[in-house]
């Protein structure tokens, strides 16, 4: 009877509808440059309690903007919108001048890669968890990845090397630990649009050094998205866009926007 009951509810999921379907005649993107283009983006989810507030922001392809702001000012909401997690409730979003509601899903993401502050790790090996977004990506590969954002260093200490068996969402490993090589699942996959979301909020601040400089290798010729609270995790960013319920309400670089003694300022303060 337990196993019904269980088997029941895998099937409520399973025959759930999919919100977001792909439009009659979607375009298939094989290759994309990464330039991100925000038109006038509105977007509620609940009628009559919009998010966002006519968003209007060109990102070029290779550029690094971050997103600041207190909680509730729309930072995830963005970054959601752009993987087509919502669609928009009026406005467009365009990558490489497409409407993403005319371009497939699944071709869309597969350009996309996303670290979160709790990166999620299986049961399995090292090698298998880097490999998560390349399968057939060769040991020597995997092995580079992990090279690239520091990881190595610490994998090379463990019981059975990348061969050592990882628990349940990586419990055996340190928080940092997990961290790198969700960053090294990033490189190995290859995005063209990298989106950080938090993703050095539980980490001490030694750690954070060793990410810092894992960032700048993930970071390099990607467009990339990056929310923080910790403000100095962007200080490197193209761009920081300073979000204030839902409306961007200063944007610059951060020498400009401390210069400028506004919010950012006094949040960095």
């Amino acid at each position: 009877q337990l196993g019904l009951s269980g088997v029941d509810r895998i099937f409520e999921v399973l025959d759930t509808e999919p919100r977001i379907r792909d439009r009659e005649g979607a375009l298939e993107l094989e290759t994309i440059e990464g330039r991100v283009d925000f038109d006038e983006v509105h977007f509620h989810y609940t009628e009559g309690v919009p998010i966002l507030r006519g968003i209007d922001l060109h990102v070029q392809p290779g550029e690094t903007i971050a997103f600041v702001g207190p909680t509730g000012a729309g930072k995830t909401t963005i970054t959601s919108l752009i993987s087509r997690g919502y669609e928009v409730t009026a406005g467009a979003i365009r990558i490489d001048g497409h409407d993403i509601r005319d371009v497939k899903r699944r071709s869309l993401t597969r350009h996309m890669g996303v670290v979160l502050q709790n990166p999620y790790l299986f049961s399995g090996t090292v090698r298998e968890n880097i490999a998560y977004g390349r399968p057939e990506a060769t040991g020597e590969e995997v092995a580079a990845a992990a090279t690239a954002v520091g990881a190595d260093d610490f994998i090379g200490r463990l019981p059975n090397g990348y061969d050592t068996v990882l628990q349940q969402r990586g419990q055996n490993l340190s928080v940092g630990q997990r961290q790198l090589i969700s960053f090294a699942r990033a490189i190995l996959a290859a995005p063209r649009i990298l989106v950080l979301d938090e993703a050095t909020a539980y980490v001490d601040t030694q750690t954070e050094v060793i990410i810092q400089r894992a960032l700048r290798e993930l970071l390099k010729n990607r467009t990339s998205f990056v929310i923080a609270h910790r403000l100095s995790t962007i200080r490197e960013a193209n761009r920081i866009v300073v979000l204030d319920q839902g409306r961007i309400a200063e944007i610059g670089s951060h020498d400009e926007l401390l210069a400028k003694g506004g919010i950012y300022s006094n949040l960095y303060k």
